[in-house]
């Protein structure tokens, strides 16, 4: 039911759109998500962070749900389940419980251990049939307690990841985690190019893909970007919606604190972001 990520990845990348990568935290999250890429026929990656998932009882249980919910729905797009920014020995934990495909973050090594420990992730990964994403260049912002100023990747270095067999590479080019300050100073597409001809146009991966400006995330798309992460809108949406529906009385009509009542408009929020996102923000909806 859950597959590598590699074929959808190498697609995307030949027909210059891109897969999304949404973060799961829960049911709610996995259901709206599957449900919204199933009903636009749009391949998707399910990212569980280390964080993530220890709230859902671990990385086996993470596996399972999605199992579950999938075969509940007769969910029929292709579907990968990713440990995003993973340890060294997050990554190996995720590999055993089933993950599909996993994330090395290896950017806050020095180059010779990022590429050292990634050469053997890689090795391991492909030995279960499982796809790899590694990174060259910290992203900014915060992630599970990873802090990085956001610098952009050296070329060189992402080459030297790339050479190693890696199937698509998360490179800094000045993208951040969580909302975007007022000052941000935007993509640098002048690395991002150079990284491209450095790696032979290796399927690249944008994180912090919440809140960048859609045109220029397209712009990225079309130089080779073909994985986009999105997590913080989520959260917002659902929280906004959640947060509308108890200020709105919600919660206090009949049965209004059942959880299945108080979480559905922000389930239903998520599920109405990927939808648009994939069908008018990736392009990666009919592509299943």
């Amino acid at each position: 039911m859950l597959v590598s990520a590699t074929e959808m990845i190498n697609k995307a990348n030949e027909g210059h759109y891109a897969i999304a990568q949404f973060n799961i935290n829960n049911m709610e999250w996995i259901k709206a998500i599957l449900l919204g890429c199933e009903a636009k026929k749009s391949p998707v990656i399910l990212g569980v962070s280390e964080g993530a998932a220890k709230y859902m009882c671990g990385y086996k249980n993470a596996v399972d749900m999605v199992k579950n919910i999938m075969e509940f729905y007769g969910i029929t797009v292709p579907v990968a389940i990713h440990l995003d920014h993973g340890t060294y020995d997050g990554a190996k934990k995720a590999i055993e419980a089933g993950f599909t495909s996993v994330m090395f973050d290896g950017s806050h090594y020095p180059i010779e251990e990022n590429i050292a420990k990634s050469k053997e992730l890689i090795e391991l990964a492909h030995s279960k049939g499982i796809s790899i994403e590694c990174e060259v260049g910290g992203i900014g912002g915060e992630e599970d307690g990873v802090v990085s100023a956001g610098e952009v990747a050296d070329p060189k270095e992402c080459a030297a990841v790339a050479d190693l067999g890696v199937d698509f590479l998360a490179a800094g080019i000045g993208n951040i985690h969580g909302k975007y300050p007022a000052d941000w100073a935007g993509l640098n597409f002048d690395v991002l190019k150079e990284i491209q001809n450095q790696t032979n146009g290796k399927p690249l991966v944008l994180h912090g893909g919440s809140g960048i400006p859609q045109e220029m995330v397209k712009e990225a798309i079309t130089m080779g970007v073909s994985k986009v992460n999105v997590n913080t809108e989520c959260q917002i949406v659902f929280a906004d919606a959640t947060k509308k529906y108890i200020e709105d009385g919600g919660i206090d009509k009949p049965k209004g604190y059942d959880p299945r009542k108080l979480l559905k408009p922000g389930a239903d929020a998520i599920q109405a972001l990927v939808e648009d996102y994939v069908v008018n923000f990736f392009g990666s909806a009919d592509k299943a």
